[in-house]
């Protein structure tokens, strides 16, 4: 069984390596789009990375109401336990 804090740790790096985030901005509160100015194509390659994560497919539908990381963090660890 994966944690919460698994899956932040994962998020945390994804996030650094792909789109050059400082570790320090990225926290569970900290909103995607106005915090870490993400766009829309970042939103997919990140859904990418988690999907290789999980092994699993993830539907935009399933991502449309994210805003924050501990909301992807929930995301990820619902499916990842289900």
């Amino acid at each position: 069984m994966v944690s919460k804090s698994d899956i932040a740790g994962v998020l945390s790096k994804y996030l650094q390596d792909l789109f050059d985030l400082p570790a320090e901005k990225i926290t569970l509160g900290a909103r995607l789009f106005d915090d870490l100015d993400l766009d829309s194509i970042d939103a997919v390659d990140l859904m990418v990375k988690l999907q290789e994560y999980t092994g699993r497919k993830i539907s935009p539908s399933e991502f449309k109401s994210v805003r924050t990381i501990g909301d992807v963090v929930d995301r990820i660890y619902a499916k990842v336990n289900q």
